[in-house]
């Protein structure tokens, strides 16, 4: 790990000064991370709701301003936003289902879509406040098992990202391999034989040497990007006035609830990364910078916002834990959000390049989780089952996403969130086995004592 990445340790979350180009280098790391996530959900709703190609690529440059200024206010901390955290925003997959299903409702529509999306994030920031009370439901036993299980629900995105893309007709192919495994060898050796500042851009390198053999052997695809334009400002209320339809909104008020106990888990997580004990007014300030970000992006055309899982990984793994980082990661997506040959060269990264990295990387948050349990009595053959049941329902929607389809269309934010499944399933089996099993437990740990 570099000096200045020591530095930043104790000072989480006090924004520390890194070299400019590192500062530049590591923040361009986390943005073409994130960047694949964030540009699918407007072109999976783009595309579900039949606009053309350029109201997508307007949809897609909306989403990247939002995520940019949501992730600097988090990063920084504004007024009573922001849990002052190396944290990156992005649109929430949690809402995909519902809009997918809004977009095909007649009369409802984008401006629907949008509408739910500001009563949504209203809701949240109403009950914010309520829902940062639940830290003392997050001891390391749940945290971990629920770290573990991002880690572990990630790991199909790399995957797939790693086998050249799940769309593509020659899936795992020997070139789709060969690359993944260039971009992941090349990091696993900076972080064997290399120091400081190379470990801390060792994703960026991977993914650099891993994009150039691609451009080489023509399998970067730059058309289109000679008609796109060269500056392209974010209008608000582009699509026409938001309109307000009781069903969509309790479906999104519900899935900002689901992004809430998500995002518990992740800032969390950071927590324990950064040495930084997250409290319960901390994580008030986290949530209430989810939900802003949504309320706004329906003005802004775009959808609900939250943590992204994917940029935890990378923060262990680079060990620069500074949210002066994040903070020009998000500078850099409002640049991109403004310049669509930019955002263009960037979505032009193949899938496989991108699966290299993310193996490593997501791999490190369920090493995170397990490191967490460590802290718990997993001895604890209960506490074993509570981590055995809970990571295996975290596991039903990436197995079998079909798995709930018969269940009513209002749980699906739940039922389709790996995420959301293994923490409702940690929450409710520690609550059963050690809060409201706790006296009978202490009773039972006192006569195996006496016993012995």
């Amino acid at each position: 790990m570099s000096d200045s990445s020591e530095q930043c340790v104790p000072a989480a979350p006090a924004i520390v000064r890194l070299p400019f180009l590192q500062l530049i280098l590591v923040g361009l790391q986390h943005v073409l991370l994130m960047y694949g996530g964030a540009i699918a959900v407007p072109l999976i709703i783009g595309q579900a709701a039949g606009l053309s190609r350029e109201e997508i690529a307007f949809l897609i440059n909306a989403d990247l301003l939002v995520a940019g200024i949501a992730t600097i206010v988090q990063s920084m901390g504004i007024g009573p936003m922001g849990i002052r955290m190396p944290v990156m925003m992005g649109a929430s997959f949690a809402a995909v289902g519902s809009m997918v299903a809004m977009a095909g409702m007649p009369g409802i529509g984008m401006q629907g879509i949008f509408g739910a999306t500001i009563a949504a994030g209203f809701f949240g920031m109403l009950i914010a406040p309520f829902m940062s009370k639940v830290v003392r439901f997050f001891p390391p036993l749940v945290t971990g098992t629920v770290i573990t299980s991002i880690g572990l629900s990630l790991f199909p995105v790399a995957v797939n990202w790693a086998g050249g893309g799940s769309s593509t007709a020659q899936f795992g192919s020997p070139i789709y391999l060969t690359i993944a495994a260039l971009v992941l060898g090349t990091i696993l050796l900076i972080h064997r034989f290399m120091r400081g500042f190379w470990v801390n851009i060792s994703v960026l390198i991977g993914m650099g040497l891993g994009y150039v053999l691609c451009g080489m052997i023509g399998m970067v695809d730059l058309s289109g990007m000679a008609q796109a334009p060269w500056l392209q400002v974010v209008t608000p209320l582009h699509f026409g006035m938001p309109q307000f339809h009781l069903a969509p909104i309790l479906s999104m008020c519900l899935v900002v609830v689901i992004i809430f106990v998500e995002s518990t888990g992740m800032f969390l997580a950071l927590g324990k990364i950064t040495g930084q004990e997250v409290s319960p007014r901390m994580l008030r300030r986290g949530l209430l910078c989810d939900a802003g970000a949504s309320f706004f992006a329906g003005f802004l055309n775009t959808f609900t916002h939250s943590s992204f899982a994917q940029n935890i990984g990378l923060v262990q793994m680079t060990g620069v834990r500074c949210r002066s980082v994040t903070m020009v990661a998000g500078a850099l997506l409002i640049v991109l959000s403004l310049l669509p040959k930019a955002a263009f060269l960037v979505a032009s990264i193949p899938p496989a390049v991108l699966g290299g990295a993310a193996i490593a990387m997501f791999g490190m948050v369920a090493a995170t989780g397990i490191k967490i349990l460590q802290e718990a009595d997993i001895g604890d053959r209960r506490n074993q089952l509570l981590v055995a049941v809970s990571i295996g329902m975290g596991l039903i929607p990436v197995v079998r996403p079909e798995f709930f389809a018969h269940l009513p269309l209002w749980m699906s934010p739940i039922t389709h969130s790996g995420i959301a499944m293994a923490t409702l399933s940690a929450l409710l089996l520690n609550l059963l086995f050690n809060i409201l099993g706790g006296t009978e437990r202490a009773i039972s740990s006192a006569e195996q004592a006496h016993q012995h």
